[in-house]
Order: structure tokens, then C-alpha cells, then sequence
């Protein structure tokens, strides 16, 4: 399915449908106060009709309480919606960084040149294995910002989150490879160790190469990667632990664990001598986004742990009730029964707003005003994939630059 099937077409400008429309709006919020108030006006109205009790007030008591319950909610709604944007800038950055990351992983990561040995003539087991790295660093590329959305919402369910599945293969290595070492220190392992393990299928749903299929090159070639790129060499021997996702430690903060993963794949990269057609500059680079990917979830953690202190939304209340409560008893001198309506109006009108504020002052939630976290997560995953599907990498031949003219003076440029 082509991409812009996802993306968001805006719809038509329409009055009349959305003054109709209940679904998303504010009244299901507000409904149950706005009949209070009204049934309250009602009540004015039939005493001052049928008694002879004097219940009205003067017209000047209701100006003395509007500029402040309008002040009040100007102030509560603008809050509200600085912490609604703020969220959306948030993501907006964090989608970035994680576009940037992942095309700066799939073209910079490359095989390291063996010693006396040209790098485009690396094995294409090699090869392979690199790209298959590469894969398993996207894919917890894909997962951090689902497990940020899970983060933010306090959802503990870890069990069938898919950033758990690609998390504990990374531990379930990590902790085979602990296991080796400890039978190795005990004289009971094989020789010859690797960092990295088997490599499940990625997100995409495609089959990656078996354990099978491990870096197995002739001669000095093989030597000289083994010696410099640790990464690609394979554990002879393998010991299954299982990982009891619930109460390992690391599942805590799901988004920070993936963070320090990622890291940690950067350096190992690095000391595998993956980067050196980047330099440092390149490795910057990719820790950097990194760096800022972890800024954005603390950013969007201030938005969420900080709530909208108590006793101000408590005084707002107070105040738009007071206000409603006095403003049947300016009325009804005028107007008798005919206020009930007049009062509705506003009543709805300004518990509207409040009612708006409520429901936007958390952008990280499932309601219908929340920001649709979903869609901005998906549409990541198909930057990525699209990334891995369709994309060369950066020593890959993709006959772009070969089928560019060339001068006499270019045969001297081999891209």
C-alpha cells in the first residue's frame, strides 16, 4: 500500500455537521452541571412567580464576577493547550531524531576493511551479518517510541508489548553470553566468544538468515575481521536462560533500557570499526539523536507528571458556580421564566471551557481529544521499514551513481 494511503487527508470545512455533533464534543463532560444549573434557574423562576419572597438582586453583582471567571478560564484554557502543543512538539522532535537514526544506522554501519584486504571485497556472509546488525538496531528504533506511549500512559503490561519482544531477545543474548562466560571460567565453555547472537525476523515480518548463516570467510580475511570486529563472530556455544519479563529490572523504564541498547550497539560498532568511513563525527551524530530522543521523553514526562495544581482548578469551579448560581437572580426580575434558556446558554458556555481544558491538559491519553499517539507511532514504523525494505545502504550497489554520465576524468571515481 502506497504511503500517502496513511497519511491524514483533512477533511472538508463544514459548519452545520460539527454544531450537531455530540460524538467528540464537550457535552457528554459538562451535561450532567449544565442541568443543575438549569434546574437551579427554573427553580428561581417558579419562586419568584408563585411567592411573594423577594429574591432578586441587583444587575450590578454579575459584572463584578465576569471579568474574573473570564480572566479565570482565558488563563485555565491557554495552559491547557500550551501543555497539548508542547506534547505535539515533543513527538514531532522525537520523530525526527528516530527518521535521522535510522538512516544514519543503515548508511553509515558498514564492514570494517581487514587489513591488506579492499573493503568491497568483504565476504557477502559478511555482509549479511552486518545487515542483520542493522535490522536489530531498527527494530528497537521502532520500539522506543511505542514504549514511550506505554511510558507515559503507565501501562504495565510489558507481557505483549512488542518493544518487550525485541527487548528480551537483546537480553536473552546478553544473558547466554553471561552464562558463557561463567562456564568458560569454569573450563566448561568453547573459546571464541562474540557479543551478539542470534538475530530474529525483523518487524517487517521477512525471514532473516539462521544462526546458520553466521560469518564464516576463507583465510586472512576471516582472521583480520574476527580480530578488529568482535561483533561478528559467533558464539560456538550457546546456553538458553529465560527471561521473566515481568520481574527483570531493565523492563522497568522500557523507553530508557531501549535508549541504552541502542547506545551500546553505536559503541559496539564503533570498536568493531563499523564507523570508520564516518569518524567520530559520525558516531556524534548518531549518539546525539540518541541524546535528544531521551530529552523529548523527559520533556513529555514533565507534561504528564505535572499536574495543574489542585486548588486552582478548585477556585475555578467555585468561581464559575458562584457566577452561575447568581446570574438567574439578575434574570428574573426581566425576564421570569424566559431567563432558564438565557442561563443554559451560558452555563454550557463557560463549564464548556473549563470542560475543554480538562480533557486536553493530558495529550497523552486514549480519549478522542488526546493526540492519536497510535498513528504518529505507525507512521514511524513505515518510515523505518520502508527504510529496510526499499533503501541500499551505504556500501550497497544500487546502480544510481553507475548509470549517472560520465567524463573522461571520472574513471578515476569508483562510488
Amino acid at each position: 500500500m502506497p504511503l500517502e494511503e496513511h497519511r491524514a487527508v483533512l477533511a472538508k470545512y463544514s459548519w452545520l455537521p460539527d454544531v450537531f455533533r455530540i460524538n467528540g464534543s464537550v457535552i457528554p463532560h459538562v451535561l450532567g452541571p449544565v442541568l443543575t444549573v438549569t434546574v437551579f434557574a427554573a427553580l428561581i423562576a417558579a419562586v419568584d412567580r408563585h411567592t411573594s419572597v423577594d429574591i432578586k438582586l441587583s444587575n450590578n453583582v454579575v459584572p463584578l464576577l465576569s471579568v474574573v471567571v473570564g480572566l479565570i478560564l482565558v488563563f485555565r484554557n491557554g495552559t491547557s493547550y500550551d501543555r497539548y502543543y508542547e506534547g505535539r512538539k515533543d513527538l514531532a522532535t522525537l520523530t525526527s531524531q528516530t527518521r535521522n537514526l535510522a538512516r544514519l544506522i543503515w548508511i553509515n554501519v558498514a564492514a570494517p576493511t581487514p587489513t591488506g584486504t579492499d573493503s568491497s571485497k568483504s565476504s557477502p556472509k559478511v555482509q549479511r551479518k552486518i545487515t542483520k546488525l542493522k535490522i536489530r538496531a531498527l527494530r528497537l528504533l521502532i520500539a522506543f517510541p511505542r514504549s514511550v506511549v506505554h511510558h507515559l500512559r503507565q501501562e504495565n503490561g510489558s507481557e505483549s508489548l512488542e518493544e518487550t519482544r525485541i527487548l528480551t531477545e537483546q537480553l536473552q543474548d546478553r544473558a547466554r553470553i553471561d552464562t558463557y562466560r561463567k562456564r568458560s571460567r569454569a573450563g566448561t565453555g568453547a573459546s571464541g566468544y562474540g557479543t551478539t547472537s542470534e538475530v530474529t525476523s525483523p518487524v517487517r515480518g521477512k525471514e532473516t538468515p539462521s544462526r546458520s548463516n553466521s560469518v564464516e570467510s576463507n583465510a586472512t580475511a576471516t582472521r583480520a575481521i574476527n580480530q578488529e570486529t568482535p561483533l561478528l563472530v559467533d558464539v560456538e556455544r550457546q546456553e538458553e536462560v529465560e527471561i521473566h519479563i515481568d520481574h527483570h529490572p531493565m523492563i522497568q523504564n522500557m523507553p530508557l533500557t531501549i535508549a541504552h541498547e541502542l547506545t551500546r550497539m553505536i559503541w559496539k560498532f564503533k570498536r568493531a570499526g563499523m564507523l570508520d568511513t564516518v569518524g567520530p563525527a559520525g558516531t556524534n551524530a548518531m549518539t546525539g539523536s540518541i541524546q535528544i530522543m531521551v530529552d523529548m521523553l523527559t520533556a513529555m514526562e514533565r507534561v504528564s507528571n505535572t499536574p495543574i495544581p489542585a486548588s486552582y482548578g478548585i477556585h475555578l469551579k467555585q468561581c464559575v458556580t458562584l457566577y452561575l448560581f447568581a446570574l438567574p437572580f439578575t434574570m428574573v426580575k426581566d425576564m421570569g421564566y424566559g431567563m432558564i434558556p438565557i442561563v443554559t446558554v451560558v452555563a454550557f458556555t463557560l463549564m464548556g471551557i473549563e470542560g475543554i481544558a480538562n480533557q486536553i491538559e493530558m495529550p497523552f491519553g486514549k480519549d478522542m481529544d488526546d493526540l492519536p499517539l497510535e498513528k504518529y507511532c505507525d507512521e514511524m514504523q513505515r518510515d523505518i521499514e520502508y527504510v529496510m525494505d526499499y533503501l541500499p545502504q551505504g556500501d550497497e550497489e544500487d546502480g544510481f551513481m553507475q548509470d549517472m554520465p560520465q567524463d573522461d576524468d571520472d574513471d578515476a571515481v569508483t562510488f
